[in-house]
């Protein structure tokens, strides 16, 4: 039953053929039955072939076919043709005008003429047995069939239309939620990318700086050099801890093993990276204002990345004798960082254009995170000489 179903769906044409043929064999005997002369016969016959093709070609051209039953119709009135089997057709096309989804003239055109039709008929052969009050009624009976035909394909056509409009709503929703989701996922790749350009600059510097320095000691004062390179191997595997929590975030389905990753920083391990900094050569003063407290974890993360990126930058940018000092200030409605140091500085165009770090990332980075949080980032030369970094990072986000 599903392949016939199929098979009708597939060949409309085919199927309304069918129909013609049925339609124009009893239409035929019509014609041969009836008490005329040959020539009106004739073009009985023609009509009714003519009509049997309407049928046929019906959802090929709808609106050609509608044209051709109009002019059949008038022809019918005009040759004296009675009303026969064949004028079945007029009802198929009006539905099929009216269901259509083309130009509406067409399916005003179908309602008018099948509208019109049975009253045309009815002052073209009367009912000479009835009264007028019965050729009205009869009049109004003949009408309603046509007015069916059009309000049944007026219906189905709006209906489709709703269904067509569903489907195009449902699909512009999937398009949406993929191209949310793609959003979401670059997101979360560049918030990705940025902690671990965090993490690979600070610990790679502290690394370098330790190696640097335990390889001018490594004669001199071995027990300095195995310091530096007992710091290189703890900050080696602080650095491989943070990069595994950082990309175990684009596993899908592996669950991580006892120990594998660290917790996300916050402003408690702030201390923590200054002593770590200090290791490293660089002097570090550090001071806590007002009442430490829990703040939330997007502002706590925040803080740490931009102490540890202004460090870093001075470590890279603020010669060998630069010093550093760290502010943590607690407010009422949020958190101030400020961070200075009295090396050479940046050239002016670096700050301008988004950081220091060697490709204007890191200022770059600093914005970034401190716009996610709703905050405001300061950075530029101190006038005494250095660079100064100030941010302010409230509570609640912006709106």
């Amino acid at each position: 039953m599903q392949r016939l179903y199929d098979f009708i769906r597939r060949h409309p044409t085919g199927v309304d053929s069918f129909w013609a043929v049925m339609l124009f064999g009893f239409s035929m005997l019509w014609v041969i039955q009836v008490p005329v002369g040959i020539g009106p016969r004739i073009s009985a016959a023609l009509i009714v072939l003519l009509l049997s093709l309407v049928v046929a070609l019906r959802r090929r051209m709808p609106e050609k076919m509608l044209i051709l039953a109009a002019v059949l119709g008038l022809a019918q009135l005009a040759l004296d043709i009675e009303v026969n089997p064949a004028d079945f057709a007029m009802l198929v096309i009006i539905y099929t005008v009216a269901a259509h989804d083309g130009s509406r003239w067409t399916s005003r055109l179908a309602l008018v003429g099948g509208l019109s039709a049975a009253t045309l008929a009815q002052v073209r052969w009367p009912e000479e047995t009835t009264g007028v009050g019965g050729r009205i009624l009869f009049t109004i009976f003949m009408t309603v069939p046509f007015a069916l035909a059009w309000v049944l394909g007026d219906s189905i056509r709006t209906r489709r239309a709703y269904f067509a409009q569903l489907e195009e709503r449902a699909t512009r929703l999937e398009k949406e939620r993929e191209a949310q989701s793609k959003v979401a996922v670059a997101a979360e790749r560049a918030r990705i990318a940025r902690e671990l350009h965090d993490v690979v600059a600070h610990n790679v510097s502290v690394m370098v700086v330790q190696a640097d320095g335990a390889a001018y000691v490594l004669d001199a004062a071995p027990d300095q050099a195995k310091q530096a390179l007992e710091t290189i191997s703890s900050t080696g595997r602080q650095a491989l801890a943070e990069m595994r929590r950082l990309l175990g975030v684009l596993r899908t389905g592996d669950a991580p093993e006892s120990g594998e990753y660290v917790p996300q920083p916050d402003v408690q391990q702030i201390e923590d990276l200054v002593e770590q900094v200090r290791s490293a050569g660089l002097t570090v003063d550090f001071k806590i204002e007002g009442t430490p407290r829990p703040l939330p974890s997007g502002v706590e993360l925040t803080a740490y990345r931009i102490v540890q990126e202004a460090l870093t930058n001075t470590r890279k940018h603020g010669g060998p004798e630069a010093g550093a000092s760290v502010r943590l200030v607690y407010f009422d409605d949020g958190l101030g960082l400020l961070v200075e140091d009295d090396g050479r500085g940046s050239a002016h165009e670096l700050y301008e254009d988004g950081g220091a770090d060697g490709r204007g990332h890191g200022l770059i980075g600093m914005r970034e995170r401190i716009g996610m949080v709703g905050g405001t980032l300061d950075a530029g030369p101190r006038p005494g000489g250095g660079f100064r970094i100030s941010a302010l990072l409230p509570l609640k986000p912006a709106h």
